[in-house]
């Protein structure tokens, strides 16, 4: 069984009334490690997640400081919550949390940590509120509270049946001490987690009034747009902005930290004044870099430079020198981008000593601490409202886009709309990180594997985020995720890590380096399968045998996918498997491959155990989701550089999975009674391994690099 968080009693629950709102209570959430490897360590001990209030008039209101991306947490949260309150699903509403770490902590989001890390106490909260609620009422009955249930919003005396409303004891309630311990219930009792309950904003993305950041209007607002230099490092020298100035609607251009800024009364003018601008550009030191000197580089230092040991177990060295034959070889995977449907935005008003901003983030806190910072002003005079997401993937982990709202707000002193272009969008990601990967194992005279080497070589995102915070040789754990934790049973095993920065600017992507290192790690033990002549399930099952969560979902996804039945020619079946974010996640794709190269993926079948399923819809959402974003990079998603800068520029010419690319996708949840662990990335990374597997299988050309283009099957 997982841990479960642990507060102290003073910090668990805290409790108050207020005239006309009746019973409120805050609830307090450790921080975990993922926040720290994700780059979002807390700067208090406890991390609030919700705010629950019960009204007079019977509505329960929850506040959810968790940026709401698509992964439903303004669902399932209130669920863990509701259910232990007993309350009426339907009087619940749902309120964004503002940037507040005094009163919720660390409001980071990310690391597929939103339900794992708020469930106990979520539960513990509801069933303190909900014992309290039915002391109030067996008091104003004059009965024993053994008399007394909790059901639908309601207080019930069993015996004479008479009931009150939750609004009408919530007043009273207020007034008694919470159990730090409450009794929660059995599982066997849960009305709300388990089920798939209706999103609570699901009516307002239907009618059009939910709100991403795209969507905020203020008054007086003007609208800017900003042009950066397109080479890393670069930085703007001049501009010419007479032609820019007369195109209607451009009120005014100028010069701010990052590149220029075209504000005017609309969007159009001021995108139309940002194609006419005329600037002279400082491309700096990195213009004469390209992809292919940046693998050169790779390449050079993964070969010399000095590689940092993540794992050693057994003796490789040995083991190869005593083998009948030595396996190798490598691995590769580009940057690739986030590609968020809606580009970076923010709204924002800087004046009088104050700052107020809407903006998508997966980052409150920190955009309020860089607005803080930048502007010179006291943390408490900004205020952050955090809107829909329109997409986050580790994106909006950054607030480099605010800084340049607040700019052009403090200059022009009214409040502004900053929106990036798509074009700017693309040159100016924080990219997944490329990476190559340089395997071998020590093989029998019968194939039979003896030893497993795995030598990562990529940028560190932690290193080029926080250098001051790095120390030199330090290993950069969260690079290696996914590989340091072979689950194979291999006797002598050697992982290590090299870092290899550019001035390509890296950060976190959705499941971050575990969609590299699964994609080296499947596909490598897919091939010392075929080197036994043995079967890749069947395989991977023989070295699995004392890691029963990946078996649990590698058989699920073996039997459901009709492993081992025949395909027509030209088709074939890949399976892999994969830990991340604590949970355990398999598929089992097919493909069809055509004489000239051309393959669809036609089904994947996925398993997961993510422990107990809170939110089965949301749960089989995120996992479809991963499967189609995992896609894209599978088949598509490459980045690449020339002379310093991105060559993409849209959706033109870095392609994104359409609608009817998609496979079918057959999803299964694997029943566990362990603690709810991540869902939203755990589906992405045996993604791509599955298919490059599937297509080995229906050709038998293996595939070691990303994307898989046509080209490649057709030698």
């Amino acid at each position: 069984m997982m841990p479960e968080s642990s507060v102290s009693r003073r910090d668990f629950l805290k409790v108050s009334s207020t005239a006309g709102v009746g019973l409120m209570i805050g609830v307090f959430l450790p921080a975990k490690e993922r926040l720290v490897a994700a780059g979002l360590a807390p700067s208090q001990p406890f991390e609030p997640n919700a705010f629950l209030a019960i009204h007079p008039d019977n509505s329960v209101v929850i506040t959810v400081a968790k940026s709401e991306m698509g992964q439903h947490v303004r669902t399932s949260l209130p669920m863990i919550l509701g259910d232990e309150l007993e309350a009426d699903w339907s009087q619940i509403t749902v309120l964004q949390a503002d940037a507040n770490e005094q009163k919720y902590g660390n409001q980071g989001t990310g690391g597929s940590g939103s339900i794992r890390e708020s469930f106990t106490i979520l539960r513990k909260t509801g069933a303190a509120a909900k014992e309290v609620l039915i002391k109030a009422g067996a008091k104003k009955w004059g009965v024993t509270i053994e008399e007394c249930i909790a059901t639908k919003g309601k207080i019930i005396h069993l015996p004479t049946k008479r009931q009150f409303t939750f609004g009408e004891l919530a007043e009273m309630a207020s007034s008694y001490s919470l159990s730090t311990n409450p009794k929660l219930k059995d599982p066997e009792d849960f009305n709300f987690i388990g089920k798939s309950m209706p999103g609570k904003d699901t009516p307002s993305r239907a009618n059009g009034k939910a709100q991403f950041g795209i969507d905020i209007r203020i008054p007086d607002m003007l609208y800017a747009t900003v042009i950066h230099c397109p080479t890393f490092g670069g930085k703007a020298k001049s501009f010419n902005s007479n032609s820019a100035k007369g195109i209607p609607g451009v009120t005014d251009i100028f010069a701010i930290e990052e590149g220029v800024a075209i504000v005017g009364n609309n969007t159009w003018s001021v995108i139309q004044g940002q194609r006419a601008l005329d600037i002279e550009w400082d491309h700096g030191d990195f213009a004469n870099w390209d992809s292919n000197r940046i693998k050169s580089f790779m390449e050079k230092k993964g070969g010399s430079g000095k590689a940092v040991i993540a794992r050693k177990e057994g003796d490789v060295t040995t083991a190869h020198k005593k083998a009948a034959s030595v396996f190798e070889v490598q691995y590769e995977v580009p940057f690739t981008h986030h590609a968020t449907m809606e580009p970076m935005n923010c709204v924002a008003h800087v004046g009088n000593g104050k700052c107020e901003i809407w903006v998508p983030t997966q980052v409150p806190q920190r955009v309020q601490t860089k607005a803080a910072e930048h502007l010179g002003i006291p943390l408490e005079q900004v205020k952050v409202h955090v809107t829909l997401l329109g997409g986050g993937f580790g994106r909006r982990l950054f607030a480099d886009y605010v800084t340049d709202a607040l700019e052009i707000s403090q200059k022009i002193g009214k409040p502004v709309k900053m929106l990036w272009t798509r074009e700017e969008d693309m040159a100016h990601d924080f990219f997944r990180p490329t990476s190559i990967h340089k395997l071998s194992a020590a093989l029998t005279k019968k194939n039979q594997a003896k030893s497993w080497s795995h030598r990562i070589i990529a940028p560190s995102i932690s290193a080029q985020r926080s250098p001051q915070k790095f120390t030199k040789g330090e290993l950069d754990k969260s690079a290696v995720s996914g590989a340091r934790n072979l689950p194979y049973e291999i006797p002598n095993l050697h992982i290590d890590y090299i870092m290899t920065n550019t001035k390509v600017p890296v950060g976190w992507w959705r499941a971050v380096y575990n969609s590299q290192n699964g994609f080296a790690n499947e596909g490598f033990v897919d091939e010392l399968a075929h080197l036994a002549d043995e079967d890749p399930y069947h395989f991977r099952v023989k070295l699995l045998k004392n890691s029963p969560r990946h078996l649990g979902v590698l058989n699920v996804a073996a039997e459901k996918s009709g492993w081992g039945t025949k395909l027509g020619k030209g088709r074939g079946r890949g399976i892999a498997v994969h830990e991340s974010f604590g949970s355990w996640a398999a598929h089992v794709a097919e493909v069809t491959v055509k004489s000239d190269g051309s393959f669809t993926v036609d089904r994947i079948v996925g398993a997961i155990d993510c422990g107990l399923p809170v939110h089965p819809d949301g749960i089989r959402m995120q996992m479809e989701s991963g499967i189609v974003y995992g896609l894209t990079s599978t088949l598509k998603g490459e980045i690449t550089i020339k002379k310093g800068a991105v060559e993409q520029s849209n959706f033109h010419d870095f392609e994104l999975l359409r609608i009817d690319e998609s496979p079918e996708m057959e999803i299964h949840i694997v029943a566990s009674d362990e603690p709810p662990s991540g869902a939203g990335e755990p589906g992405l990374p045996p993604v791509a391994p599955s298919v490059a597997n599937a297509i080995f299988d229906a050709t038998g050309k293996r595939i070691r690099k990303l994307p898989i283009r046509p080209e490649d099957l057709r030698a």
